[in-house]
């Protein structure tokens, strides 16, 4: 299933996207009124019963603004550098990394499909970073990789936007510029794990205006999905509704010389086949709707 977050005239809700329209679920499920409420319910067979025995969606995916997926995670993980060419992209002449790199963000820094990216008021250097993002479906503390894969609830897209002169405020972190309101974004929806082999090889295609700027695959990975859910719950308890952003391929803004910053008008699209397409244009903080 495709499953999705949405506010629509004021009012917040999630359901299952049918075609190009949404069966509401929450109404259905009085006990999960939110999609993180029904992964941690472990609900999702509920959910595909109601699906399956629709007449059809409830309303068209025109009609609602989409959400991430998950509303109020409890942890967003990023990994950084972690496809294959990521390290020597840094010219610093290091060897590929023994762990991965990590970093955390904020809800508020994500927005959904279809909703416009902030350029803040402080900086110009707005970057894009398409990533291929999986969310946590049962809760574990050190997992075998050869158990991670029964962890995932799903797949969704992520650009996991970066303010690039804000990176280095601090002297051993990247917070700041990775956590502006309003400077990512996640969805469109969470297609379930038992649609689409979360370990299998994925396609990840970004464009800015119709541009393609990167293009890799998963099977790049120097941490693979599973990797990477055995390293982080080794010290942190994963918890269901939690979200993993797995890296960027090369080619991001901040690469090309001159650096290719996003503006106001423009539009970055990440696409996974089996996934969907995630887009968002760009506007200045204050300006974004």
């Amino acid at each position: 299933m495709k499953l999705a977050s949405y506010e629509k005239a004021g009012t917040a809700g999630y359901g299952a996207v049918i075609g190009d329209g949404i069966f509401d679920l929450g109404s259905r499920l009085p006990a999960c009124p939110t999609l993180l409420a029904l992964i941690g319910a472990g609900a999702l067979d509920a959910a595909r019963a109601l699906v399956d025995g629709a007449a059809g969606p409830d309303f068209a995916l025109a009609d609602v603004v989409l959400q991430p997926p998950v509303i109020a995670p409890q942890k967003i993980w990023c990994i950084g550098v972690n496809y294959a060419d990521r390290n020597a992209e840094y010219k610093d002449g290091s060897d590929a990394p023994r762990y991965p790199s990590l970093f955390v963000r904020c809800a508020t820094s994500f927005v959904g499909h279809g909703v416009a990216l902030e350029r803040p008021k402080v900086s110009t250097q707005l970057d894009y970073e398409g990533e291929i993002a999986f969310v946590i479906g049962k809760a574990g503390r050190h997992i075998p990789r050869e158990q991670a894969a029964g962890h995932i609830f799903g797949l969704t897209l992520a650009n996991e936007g970066t303010v690039r002169d804000w990176l280095r405020h601090g002297k051993f972190n990247v917070t700041q510029g990775k956590n502006f309101d309003r400077s990512g974004s996640i969805g469109p929806w969470i297609v379930t794990a038992d649609e689409l082999d979360p370990l299998a090889p994925l396609d990840l295609t970004v464009r800015v205006n119709g541009e393609v700027r990167q293009e890799d695959t998963t099977a790049r990975l120097m941490f693979p999905f599973d990797a990477i859910i055995a390293y982080l719950s080794t010290f942190a308890t994963l918890m269901p509704g939690d979200i993993i952003l797995t890296g960027t391929p090369t080619g991001a803004g901040a690469r090309f010389d001159p650096p290719r910053w996003l503006v106001p008008g423009d539009v970055v699209e990440i696409e996974v086949p089996g996934i969907g397409l995630l887009s968002n244009g760009v506007a200045d903080e204050g300006a974004a709707a």
